[in-house]
């Protein structure tokens, strides 16, 4: 079985509980292979984030949702939203942290993301196959669902598993 957790569509997922007492939904490794590995159509990923200083979280972040994509673009959250999620203005500046992101080698593509919250325009631009969540990030994954149930979009949502969490997360780092 593997350890990354579809959180969308299929009759064959298996509810089980996870740290934190969130919920993790897993398919058999083959099911995920299957939509990773030999695909005749190549799959885009999104992964969504702050990223305010890009260190191994990040990349391990990058690494996870590479496995189930040919393309890997990271949505930057803007200034105003990462001062009202995080409760404090970001280190470094939208267009930096852009700028930071653009230059990792895992990742295809970076841009801002929207000003509003859950309007998820640029899902709409991208049409990505898959949605990567780290594993910190419910209040998005349950906002996502509201978004893709309203507007009837097929896209999976796999939460990934932390990289050290206790080490590397960005609360941590001051």
């Amino acid at each position: 079985m593997s350890s990354l957790a579809p959180l969308s569509k299929g009759a064959d997922a298996i509810r089980v509980s996870r740290p934190a007492s969130a919920l993790f939904f897993f398919r058999s490794f083959s099911i995920l292979t299957s939509m990773t590995e030999g695909s005749a159509t190549e799959k885009r990923v999104v992964v969504f984030g702050i990223f305010d200083g890009v260190h191994d979280g990040h990349r391990d972040l990058f690494r996870q949702a590479r496995k189930f994509g040919d393309e890997v673009i990271v949505i930057v959250g803007r200034d105003r939203v990462a001062e009202k999620l995080k409760g404090k203005k970001p280190k470094y500046s939208e267009d930096k942290r852009l700028e930071m992101l653009k230059q990792e080698k895992l990742v295809d593509d970076a841009m801002l993301g929207d000003s509003e919250f859950s309007s998820y325009t640029v899902l709409m631009r991208y049409k990505p196959d898959i949605v990567c969540l780290g594993y910190d990030q419910q209040a998005l994954e349950e906002d996502l669902r509201i978004w893709l149930k309203k507007t009837g979009n097929d896209i999976l949502l796999y939460c990934l598993k932390p990289h050290k969490a206790t080490e590397l997360h960005s609360s941590l780092l001051g």
